[in-house]
This record gives C-alpha cells, structure tokens and sequence, in this order.
C-alpha cells in the first residue's frame, strides 16, 4: 500500500527539483511526439515505383513530401518512374491518364510548383559548384554540367543515353546556340538534350526564379550568363 505520507516526507524542499524533471520530462515527450509526427505522419517517403498502383505514384509528384527528397533522390524517383512508364501494360496507362485527367485546382498547382522547385534545385545546385570551381575549371565545370543534365535527359526519355561523344554533344550544342536563345521568348518547356538543353535553363526567369532567395537568385543569373557565353563566344 502507498504511504502518501512517506511521499509528501521525502519531496519536503524539494519541490524545485522535481519541478525542474517534470518540465524535463514533459520537454522530451513533446520533442519524441514531435519527432514521430514529423516522420510518421507529415512527411511520406516516396513509394516503391514498381509495387505501388500507377496513381498513387504519379500523386507522390503533386504532394509537397517530393519536395523534402534530395535532388538526388528525386531524380532517381523520376528515373525509375519513366523506366516503369517506358513498360506500362494499358491498365497502367489508363490509370495515368485518368490521374492527370483528373489534376486540378491546388493538386495542379502543387505539382506545378514541384516542377518549379526541382528546376530551382538543379540550376542552384549547378551555381554553386561553379563558384567553388577555381578559375582555369570553370569552363571544364559548365562542360560537364551540361553534358551531365543532358545525358539525364536522354535516360528519361528513352532509358539509355545515346551513342554519341562528348566532344560531338558540346559542338552541337554550339551550332544549335542561336537556335536555343531564340527559345528565351518561347514558354514552351524544352526538353533536356542538346536542342534544349539551354533552353531549359531560360525557364529561370519565366518560371523558377520565383521560388529562390535573392541570393540564389544572384548565383544562378551569373552563372547561367557564364554557361550562355561559354557556347556563344570565347570563354
């Protein structure tokens, strides 16, 4: 039996340090709460592409959680994504289109910003490494972020990257410079290859730019600039 008594003896001046351990006590249950919220409730990690019904892979896309995944990790999710829609049998694809049928209202305009974001992170991501570049690799650095992202597109497209050298890739993205620029007033998102490569990267002021803080802003201008010269004049 409980000796109330003997309790209230022992706890007799020393009501500040049990106060203090039941703050304490109370301070880790929210934070453990809190923790199991945040990873088991509000943020989903990205479903197996090739286990999961077709719909709910493509809504994984329109939901702000996409957005928590690395860039890496949301490459690799669209990667994978287009190996699956490249093998689709015709009930998937009735499902896929259904679903984008059906994307209106603040789902649309959560992936749209999700498109916007990753386009942010690719270009930021690319800003940045060319600044932590040294001078003589600077030109070497947009060679091979270039070729990098267009080789990535190639993948998303058809699975595979073509048959061609790098040598042979940059000099027609030389030659197609003048058309690409032209592309600057044209909203039509471009794809990731030679043709389009930087193309894509003109999105930045009409669609993405929006999303970046002033000072990431600042990098990708500079750097975008540098990538335009490096293929239209000397660099």
């Amino acid at each position: 039996m409980i000796d109330f008594d003997e309790i209230k003896y022992a706890l007799r001046g020393r009501g500040r340090q049990v106060l203090g351990a039941c703050v304490g006590a109370l301070f880790v249950l929210l934070l453990s709460v809190g923790a199991w919220w945040w990873f088991a409730v509000r943020w989903q990690p990205p479903p197996s592409i090739f286990d999961t019904p077709v719909d709910d892979v493509f809504g994984y896309l329109a939901m702000d959680d996409f957005n928590q995944l690395s860039l890496e990790e949301r490459m690799r999710f669209l990667l994978e994504l287009s190996e699956r829609f490249r093998g689709m049998e015709s009930s998937d694809s009735a499902a896929m289109a259904g679903f984008f049928a059906g994307v209106t209202g603040p789902v649309r305009k959560q992936l749209t910003q999700n498109v916007r974001i990753l386009a942010r992170d690719i270009l930021v991501q690319g800003a940045s490494g060319y600044f932590e570049s040294t001078q003589k690799d600077k030109g070497k650095y947009i060679d091979d972020w270039v070729l990098n992202w267009m080789k990535t597109g190639e993948k998303l497209a058809t699975g595979k990257e073509r048959d061609r050298s790098d040598k042979d890739r940059l000099e027609r993205i030389r030659s197609s410079t003048a058309r690409d620029e032209n592309r600057l007033s044209d909203r039509t998102i471009p794809s990731l290859n030679e043709d389009g490569a930087l193309g894509f990267m003109s999105l930045w002021q009409k669609e993405v730019e929006v999303t970046a803080s002033p000072k990431q802003q600042a990098q990708v201008a500079r750097f975008l600039e540098d990538v335009r010269k490096r293929y239209s004049d000397a660099f």
